[in-house]
Order: structure tokens, then C-alpha cells, then sequence
């Protein structure tokens, strides 16, 4: 059982299907300390997690050669997962689940598969036949990572009408229509050649769309015309300090808003920092505030949970903990983390 002081969260890691794969964590609020409560095995890497709005339903990919996405019915009281079955997503790595907000469908996308799929669900959250699958075609400037196209993030606007996907690989934000559970293109925002966009983040009053893209360390403001799907470029900035080189290994992997959206938090591989950025009320435009280490290498996925943020450091196998400052949204170590196989998503129960 959880104490009345800690806040419950889901561990993704790569790891293998005999071990527990996905983790229930615990974090103390007052403290930062965290536990391991439990664990699921039966599936492979499961690098990325959702849960739906009810908190009833956990979906996750399982990134392999054969992409898979499951579903896990989330136990009331002890919030242990039991399996609901899964299916084939028709391509390989898949990378990114997303949970429409009326929970009448997921979203997948497949990194080295280049597509993008649509699952209705039933009414217990399981999975029917897929609906709807996408392929995209085309590459990008570099023919290190932009061979083809890379789907990464795919995620719901608030009605479920529309879904925005990230290809890392064509350097464009493809919005798509949901009609009767197929995926109809809508319009593509283009980025700039070699920016390798990654994963958004919505502004809680979603006036603003902040992105973040892996391959040139940048952060794109923005400006939502949501009903339209349209997307006005307002602010490119660098996930980086100002005299930081980047290396090959500087890549930006995660983004978040702070829930009262005057904060934004940006996560540098290679770096091994969180960047922070203040936000303009009145315009979202950003300004660069700081950058703390990660407390560990690699940091992919992170999560604000309990007025705390944790960052999910992937190839030093653990996950630290961060006060943020209420004031100044600044992240003060806790000194405390929690030893975990290659953590890469982190996902809070309410």
C-alpha cells in the first residue's frame, strides 16, 4: 500500500519479457524518495505509456522489430495491471501511444516503420481491430537519421477530431482528421531541414504549441488555431546554453508545460540537463532561465508529478527527483533517485 504522502507513477524501461518491465513507482511529495511497488512482465521494451483519462486503462508500445502496442486494466485499490490483450501495429519500433481524450480510440506511431495507427476501443478499454493505418513517405536532409520517414510523438487535440504527428525523419508536424476512425490528411507544418522535430507540448490554455526537435537541440513556439489545425511559426530557441558546442551525442528528447503554464522544461541527451524556460503570459513566447544535470546520463522521458519533476535517466539506470520552486519554477535537486533498468517513460497517476 501507498502512504497518504506519495504519489503513484508507471515505469517504461527496455527490458525483456520475463523481467517486470513496467514498474509502479511511488514518490514521496515532501521528501522526493521513491520506491518500486510492483511490476508487470509479458512484454518487451515497453519504452513509451499512457493512461486514459479515467485512469482505468494503461496502453503501451512494445518497441521491436514486430511493433506491438498492449492494454492493461489498472486495479482500483492496488493499481496493479492486468493484461486486456494486444495488437500488431504493422510496423517496426513503435515509439509513442496517445489516449483520445473522449477514450474511444489510441494513436501509435512506428519509428522505423514510418507508419502511424489508429485502434478503436471497446468499452473496457481493449483493443478491436485496427482502423486506420498511415504510411509516410519521403526523407530528410540527413542521411544519418533522416533515411525515411521517423513518426515520433502522435497525439489527440482536445475534441480527438484531429491528431498531430511528429515525423523526425521529413521535418514536419502532419495533422491528420479522424473520420470514422480512419486518419485523413489535413495539412503538414514544415520545419526547417535537419530540425528532427520530436514531441509537443500544449500550453494549458492552449493558445500555444511548444515543440521540441531532436536532431538541432531547438525548441518551436507556436501559436494554436486549434478549430483550423493550423500552426503560426512564433519562436525558435536552443534547448542548449548559449557557449555549449553541441556533439553528436546532443540530442533533445522530452517537453513539458508546468500545469499553471508559466514554465517550460526541456530534456538534452548528451547534455544530461533539464532546460528551463519562462513562458510570457501574454504572448507564450520563451525566455531561457536554466539548465540543472539530470542526475544521471541520457535523460529521455521526465514527468512533472507532485510538484516535483522526475527525470527518467536512461543509460545510467535511474530516475532523480527535483523540487521545482514555485516561484521561479527552478528544479532543486532532491538528492534522492531511484535505481531503475533503463528508464525511459514516466507516466503519474492523479
Amino acid at each position: 500500500m501507498h502512504q497518504p504522502n506519495e504519489v503513484l507513477f508507471y515505469i517504461g524501461t527496455y527490458n525483456r519479457e520475463e523481467k517486470e518491465a513496467i514498474l509502479l513507482g511511488a514518490l514521496d511529495k515532501e521528501t522526493g524518495e521513491m520506491r518500486v511497488m510492483g511490476g508487470t512482465r509479458g512484454i518487451l521494451n515497453p519504452s513509451y505509456l499512457a493512461v486514459n483519462a479515467a485512469q482505468t486503462v494503461l496502453y503501451a508500445v512494445s518497441e521491436q522489430d514486430e511493433g506491438e502496442v498492449h492494454a492493461y486494466s489498472i486495479d482500483p485499490g492496488s493499481k496493479a495491471l492486468h493484461p486486456l490483450g494486444s495488437r500488431v501495429t504493422g510496423g517496426g519500433a513503435p515509439c509513442y501511444v496517445s489516449v483520445a481524450p473522449k477514450g474511444d480510440y489510441i494513436a501509435v506511431s512506428n519509428y522505423t516503420g514510418g507508419n502511424v495507427n489508429v485502434f478503436p476501443l471497446k468499452e473496457d478499454g481493449s483493443l478491436q481491430e485496427m482502423s486506420s493505418q498511415v504510411k509516410h513517405e519521403g526523407s530528410g536532409i540527413r542521411s544519418d537519421r533522416q533515411d525515411a520517414p521517423h513518426p515520433h510523438s502522435v497525439i489527440p487535440d482536445k475534441t480527438g477530431d484531429h491528431v498531430l504527428v511528429c515525423d523526425l525523419g521529413l521535418d514536419q508536424i502532419v495533422f491528420y482528421r479522424v473520420e470514422d476512425g480512419k486518419l485523413v490528411t489535413h495539412r503538414e507544418v514544415e520545419l526547417p531541414p535537419g530540425s528532427g522535430p520530436r514531441h509537443l507540448a500544449v500550453h494549458p490554455s492552449r493558445q500555444w504549441i511548444y515543440l521540441v526537435n531532436e536532431l538541432n537541440n531547438t525548441v518551436t513556439v507556436f501559436a494554436n488555431d486549434e478549430p483550423q489545425g493550423n500552426l503560426k511559426l512564433l519562436q525558435s530557441i536552443s534547448s542548449l546554453p548559449e557557449h555549449y558546442t553541441a556533439g553528436s551525442d546532443d540530442t533533445a528528447a522530452d517537453i513539458h508545460v508546468s500545469p499553471c503554464g508559466r514554465y517550460l522544461y526541456v530534456s538534452n541527451r548528451g547534455h544530461d540537463s533539464i532546460a528551463l524556460f519562462h513562458i510570457d503570459k501574454a504572448t507564450g513566447l520563451l525566455e531561457a532561465e536554466d539548465w540543472v544535470t539530470s542526475g544521471g546520463r541520457t535523460p529521455r522521458n521526465f514527468a512533472l508529478i507532485g510538484g516535483m519533476l522526475l527525470a527518467a535517466n536512461q543509460n545510467s539506470g535511474n530516475i532523480a527527483s527535483f523540487r521545482i520552486d514555485s516561484e521561479t519554477g527552478r528544479l532543486i535537486p532532491t538528492g534522492n533517485e531511484l535505481e531503475v533498468p533503463a528508464p525511459v517513460c514516466l507516466v503519474a497517476l492523479d
